[in-house]
């Protein structure tokens, strides 16, 4: 009515300047727009909605995959997007290194040895975990949870008093690689004899929505606080990857859709390149060192100082050294790693478009995941290993859960020697991915609320605290840590400040305490539907549902020797 009686008004008096005439022409199509939008006709009768128009029914499996866990693309697309998995990779195998190796008292070669180490161990580690672990298409990479025991072992007395730089990072990577060999038997143990089997038997729809979630949005401090150290980069980056991937996806090439396929390696080939341009260009010259070490394209120091062959193998730095102290801190680390990795390996079998692992399943995949653990102590990667949450939301991205493109992007790990090339892009165009793929990696498991009562108190506020605490009380941990320079935790006993701060530090960690023990212990007898146990009972057990032989059956006809469960 307003815009009528504007219209009228304006009509009434010609169009004396170009202004008033373009004033007209948009009332009019303001008004056409208006009547066409919102018009409505009486005898028109709004019919009742039927009621799956108002709700949509829960599904097991995630639809729209073009590929799910079993069904493989053609070999070209296969390698094409097992490469793309590998860059991705490379973004925590390079920062981890980058962070510690010189406060350990390395230099540049030291550093690459370790990022060789680290993707070489990675690539076996996933390479066992798709053969013959849980069989999700998880790439098995390096674990920020370890560094809270890392950082305090650098930290030692007996480590930092040693003068001689490389002396002291030999010292140290010794020290780490035994924690890490004692610790792994935590996870081991758990694997193999079923324990962890035994508890996941607590886990519900519900109880596992928060831990899921936030193996996504705990990560929340890697996404844009990084790449505001870089914003003419990473915002770019940031941009070109949704509009690729999302805005551009029906863009067909020879019946493939390129740009969603493969919108990971466009964007990041063209804000790399970019990126080099303005290094080349002499744009960073006189910014400050902070601003270079992020956006500069040659301050990584690893091609220059990458050897061409360079095999890594185990006790390359010497026979490891064991402390009570630091493997007791390390094992923390490795509960944490536990965690995370349960909520991975389900957020993975949604995007995989495979039911959930049974409970058998899920805890010979911890075994093995112990075992990579182990290998990392052996070879000395300076970090633990876990379910890498970028790739596992790079499957929905692209909408390929296919194993067989993780298993190629584990050959590229092990094989592939040039590395260092691609180690020297920029840490905010990886930022920038992790802003999209850990955004999807926490919607996968809000999903998972389908399966519950969401009208039920009981249950929002088992969520509602469980979230929020999963996200306060890790912030408040690394608050005080980043003032004080040590955790909440700081008694004398070193051990047992380690042990603390690194349970505490994972959001996903705190959300299992809580989400877990709140979703058993309140009203827990009458609300076996509104937790989703009916439609979780049928996959806790192999045998509960036939599709699970489909998807996890062991290769070369193992279950022979290993029945399962």
């Amino acid at each position: 009515l307003v815009l009528q009686l504007s219209l009228s008004t304006s009509l009434l008096s010609p169009p004396k300047t170009p202004f008033s005439l373009l004033l007209h022409l948009h009332l009019l199509l303001w008004f056409g727009f208006c009547r066409a939008r919102f018009s409505f006709d009486p005898a028109e009768k709004m019919a009742a909605p039927k009621p799956e128009e108002i709700s949509h029914p829960a599904m097991d499996q995630l639809q729209g995959l073009e590929y799910c866990i079993d069904s493989n693309p053609s070999w070209g697309e296969s390698i094409a997007l097992g490469f793309q998995h590998y860059i991705l990779a490379l973004g925590t195998a390079v920062m981890i290194p980058s962070f510690l190796v010189p406060l350990m008292g390395g230099d540049h070669g030291d550093k690459v040895r370790v990022v060789q180490t680290l993707l070489f161990v990675e690539g076996i580690n996933t390479l066992i975990q798709t053969l013959f672990g849980t069989r999700l298409p998880t790439v098995i990479g390096g674990s920020y949870a370890f560094m809270v025991p890392i950082m305090s072992i650098i930290h030692d007395p007996a480590l930092t008093r040693i003068e001689d730089d490389h002396l002291r990072f030999l010292s140290t990577m010794r020290a780490v690689q035994g924690a890490l060999i004692v610790s792994s038997s935590i996870q081991i143990i758990l694997g193999y004899s079923q324990l962890w089997a035994i508890c996941s038997r607590f886990f519900s729809p519900l109880g596992m929505v928060p831990v899921i979630s936030l193996v996504g949005f705990g990560l929340f401090d890697r996404g844009f606080p990084v790449v505001g150290r870089c914003v003419e980069i990473g915002v770019p980056m940031l941009i070109l990857f949704v509009t690729f991937s999302q805005y551009l996806k029906n863009f067909h090439f020879r019946q493939l859709p390129v740009l969603e396929r493969f919108a990971l390696l466009i964007s990041v080939t063209v804000i790399w390149a970019y990126a080099h341009l303005l290094t080349a260009s002499g744009a960073y010259k006189h910014r400050p060192d902070l601003t270079q070490v992020n956006c500069r394209t040659d301050r990584a120091y690893l091609i220059s100082a990458a050897p061409w062959i360079k095999i890594p193998y185990p006790l390359q730095w010497g026979a490891p050294t064991f402390d009570a102290g630091h493997c007791f801190g390390m094992m923390a680390a490795v509960i944490v790693s536990l965690i995370e990795s349960t909520g991975g390996y389900k957020a993975a079998s949604r995007l995989a478009s495979a039911t959930p692992p049974p409970a058998h399943v899920l805890s010979r995949g911890i075994g093995w995941q112990g075992i990579g653990i182990l290998l990392s102590g052996m070879f000395g990667t300076m970090s633990g290993c876990t379910v890498s949450a970028e790739n596992v939301g790079l499957l929905g991205s692209t909408r390929v859960g296919s194993r067989r493109v993780i298993q190629i992007a584990a050959g590229f790990m092990i094989f592939w020697k040039f590395g260092a090339l691609f180690a020297s892009i920029p840490f905010p165009i990886f930022a920038a991915l992790y802003c999209v793929l850990f955004g999807l990696v926490a919607s996968v498991g809000l999903s998972f609320l389908q399966f519950t009562n969401m009208n039920s108190m009981r249950n929002l506020f088992i969520v509602g605290v469980a979230l929020f605490l999963g996200l306060s009380i890790p912030e408040y941990f690394r608050e005080y840590t980043s003032k004080a320079f040590h955790g909440p935790s700081h008694t004398k006993a070193g051990w047992f400040n380690d042990f603390l701060n690194t349970i505490f530090f994972s959001s996903p960690t705190v959300a299992l305490i809580v989400g877990v023990f709140l979703d058993n212990t309140l009203d827990y007898k009458d609300s076996a539907r509104d937790r989703g146990m009916p439609w979780w009972a049928k996959f806790r057990s192999f045998q509960g549902d036939s599709r699970n032989e489909e998807f996890y059956t062991l290769p070369f006809n193992l279950n022979r020797f290993f029945p399962p469960s």
